[in-house]
């Protein structure tokens, strides 16, 4: 029997609406957010459309641009970027520094992050 396939953590197209609305409260451009993230404007649309991905070191940049908490990018919570917990800032480090590995080391790491995840679940679920 296989497995259910995983639901993404965040759905592109959910987090492209957010970016969109957040940015137009802002009265931010895409031309001019795209200048301050490093990025071209039709990467913004394509983010904003739920196209391109929205990477974990953009989400960083963008929550800062915006004055707003990663949460509220990804999940859509409230809160300001001084609000995000410490816990979540280490992470998304760690996860910044993943994306910097090698395709393969890439795959190690999260195929290791996954085991223990599972196993966790299984001990949850036996309780």
């Amino acid at each position: 029997m296989g497995r259910a396939a995983k639901k993404p953590a965040f759905s592109k197209k959910e987090v492209g609406e957010r970016l969109r609305r957040l940015r137009g409260a802002r009265d931010v451009t895409q031309v001019e957010l795209a200048k301050r993230l490093g990025v071209t404007q039709s990467n913004v649309s394509e983010m904003e459309r739920g196209i391109r991905t929205v990477t974990s070191n953009l989400a960083v940049k963008i929550a800062k641009v915006l004055r707003v908490s990663i949460d509220e990018i990804l999940v859509g919570s409230n809160g300001t970027a001084e609000k995000t917990s410490l816990s979540s800032v280490k992470l998304l480090r760690r996860i910044q520094r993943i994306e910097k590995l090698p395709e393969p080391r890439q795959r190690v790491v999260l195929k290791f992050i996954d085991a223990l995840i599972d196993q966790e679940s299984g001990r949850q679920s036996d309780r």
